[in-house]
């Protein structure tokens, strides 16, 4: 019998956004994932769903720190999770 992870987490880009959002979600939603992260690490953005009536619901879009299900015991900061910004380069 197949079993659904109680968590997933999709780290999009511009070349797999499309497919994350409009390809796998609903395939998670009829798997029954009752938490789904999108980490975004262009925008620096981490967006946390919840399925509510077989449908995503959007908990909130974090870029500091944060306690949701199924983590929601520790502190999270997704701003540690992203690559530093480009610097200028030295004149």
């Amino acid at each position: 019998m197949p079993v659904a992870p109680d968590w997933v987490c999709e780290v999009i880009s511009p070349s797999t956004e499309k497919i994350d959002r409009a390809r796998k979600l609903p395939i998670y939603a009829r798997g029954g994932v009752p938490h789904l992260w999108l980490a975004n690490p262009i925008a620096h953005l981490l967006e946390v769903y919840e399925l509510r009536a077989e449908r995503w619901s959007l908990v909130g879009a974090y870029d500091k720190t944060l306690r949701v299900e199924p983590f929601c015991g520790i502190d999270l900061d997704p701003s540690e999770w992203w690559l530093p910004e480009d610097e200028p380069p030295a004149p």
